[in-house]
């Protein structure tokens, strides 16, 4: 018997994408609080001073680095899982 869909078990996540210079995928990290993240990336992204960013994550990237002068763009997507 195929199992019955509930929607009351479906939730949401909201995840930043940082998309790299040169690179084809993005990187997609999911923090506490992606809003904030998302707000001191495009900070960083407006300094006219390139800047070492470092950050722990909750997804499948544990930690990741990068210079602020090598993001392309920035996005966030929220995404349904069970």
């Amino acid at each position: 018997m195929a199992q019955q869909f509930n929607p009351q078990n479906v939730k949401t996540r909201t995840s930043v994408l940082v998309f790299i210079k040169g690179s084809t995928a993005p990187l997609v990290l999911y923090v506490e609080n992606p809003q904030d993240l998302y707000n001191e990336l495009v900070q960083a992204m407006k300094s006219s001073t390139a800047s070492f960013i470092e950050k722990e994550t909750s997804g499948p990237l544990k930690k990741v680095c990068f210079v602020s002068n090598q993001i392309a763009a920035l996005a966030m997507q929220e995404e349904q899982y069970v």
